[in-house]
């Protein structure tokens, strides 16, 4: 078994719920309509849905319903929440095209006006069929902001970023539609100041917006001895249902349990990234600069980009597919960095939050929302290795000289390291702490 930081080793259990995350309770419980209009498995919006649906009628006491496209929503923790799956139609708006099982993705701003109406109607007379209730919460200006205000009740929208650049920006009746939708809004919600400078300068001004930063599970993404992280990576990668030839590209690589075990016997250090593989996450720059350093790289994620960045790759890169939250709470528990090299703006960096939960150093490229995240990890790191929580955005001998210098750390100054990574994640991402601070307008 390999060296790697000292998080390996035996560790204090950590809290439940840590001091600074304790909020009082709702003094009364809400009725919640929560939609999402997409899956419910991957990230981004998806795991905040069900994170914020998990919170909510657990932590909170809420009575949720949570509105999404996910055929099977009972594969998820979503706590006491009960799951509608709305008639649409057959066509999804999607800011970033991907296969849906079921259903024809095609690009927002590529759909008539009429399509896009008769979207939000349907969503909207499914949302109308459980009131009354205390709020509906949408995600996504669009069209969430259009869905939530059809039904007449009292709403908040949440931004997530990648409306407003896919889709959105440049649109001038995209950008009115959102503009209108907010401004009838109780509350808008972004995760980063990033995010609220976009919002602005793409629909305009807007009112009672309120920035809170997406969250992380800190209970489920912890710091683990390795022994106990590659078991578990392993069996969950034995419950990975087959992939003949790797044809669904949804689904993780066949051969996968074996591929790790090999890759994790050695004392290679491990520079891991997951997310989708499309050019603008960089992660060709990724690959670039670890050519020459003695690591070697774990990619999670599919994408059209996936065939050039395996051209790309020098020798021992392991390509996984995709990996759900149950694989890479291990995963990231057996990485020495997590590295997050999006060339494109970023409405925060969850998956560098959960890295930092689980005691895996998170090193971002220093741009949109990831410059926050490497503010919040700076002011827990040590003086002295600040720096290294972050590169110049695109420049491959920064993220080259980073890590190397990451790597090269002796065992205690890793150990500072991953401790203060874990210690940002629990101050600052937890979702209990988001979760309570969302419906703090509506008290």
């Amino acid at each position: 078994m390999r060296d790697s930081w000292p998080h390996a080793h035996p560790l204090r259990p950590w809290p439940r719920v840590c001091p600074w995350d304790m909020a009082k309770e709702d003094d009364g419980a809400m009725r919640i309509l929560l939609w999402h209009g997409y899956l419910l498995g991957g990230t981004g919006s998806n795991v905040y849905t069900r994170a914020l649906a998990r919170e909510w009628s657990l932590g909170g006491g809420h009575d949720v319903v949570v509105f999404s496209q996910e055929p099977r929503p009972e594969q998820y923790d979503l706590g006491r929440a009960s799951t509608v799956r709305p008639e649409i139609g057959g066509i999804l708006p999607t800011f970033v095209l991907d296969r849906y099982e079921g259903l024809e993705a095609r690009l927002l701003q590529d759909l008539t006006r009429e399509e896009r109406e008769l979207y939000v109607e349907l969503n909207a007379e499914a949302l109308r069929r459980h009131l009354p209730a205390d709020l509906v919460f949408a995600n996504h200006v669009l069209l969430g902001g259009p869905v939530a205000a059809a039904t007449g009740a009292r709403y908040a929208v949440k931004a997530h970023g990648s409306e407003l650049e896919y889709s959105m920006r440049d649109n001038a009746e995209l950008s009115e539609w959102g503009r209108e939708s907010l401004a009838r809004a109780e509350a808008v919600f972004v995760g980063s100041a990033h995010i609220r400078e976009v919002l602005e300068d793409v629909v305009g001004h807007v009112d009672r917006v309120h920035q809170v930063p997406p969250g992380v599970d800190i209970d489920e993404f912890r710091p683990q001895p390795l022994g106990e992280a590659l078991a578990g990576l392993l069996d969950e990668a034995r419950r990975d249902p087959p992939n003949p030839g790797n044809a669904n590209e949804r689904l993780a690589d066949e051969g996968n349990v074996a591929r790790l075990a090999r890759f994790f016997e050695g004392d290679e250090p491990a520079v891991l990234y997951f997310g989708k593989l499309i050019r603008n996450k960089g992660v060709q720059l990724l690959l670039e600069a670890i050519q020459g350093l003695d690591a070697g790289a774990v990619i999670v994620g599919f994408g059209d980009y996936r065939a050039e960045l395996e051209a790309l790759a020098p020798d021992g890169t392991l390509f996984t597919g995709p990996l759900e939250h149950r694989h890479l709470v291990h995963l990231l528990a057996l990485a020495d960095v997590a590295v997050v090299p999006s060339i494109f703006p970023e409405a925060f960096g969850m998956v560098a939050a959960e890295a930092a939960a689980a005691g895996c150093p998170p090193l971002v490229a220093r741009h949109s929302g990831l410059e926050e995240i490497a503010e919040g990890l700076e002011a827990e790191y040590p003086p002295e290795h600040r720096e290294l929580t972050s590169f110049a955005n695109g420049d491959v001998d920064d993220l080259r000289a980073k890590l190397g210098r990451l790597l090269e750390l002796p065992p205690n100054e890793r150990a500072r390291l991953s401790g203060a990574a874990r210690e940002a994640a629990v101050k600052s991402w937890s979702w209990r702490s988001v979760a309570h601070r969302l419906l703090g307008p509506f008290h």
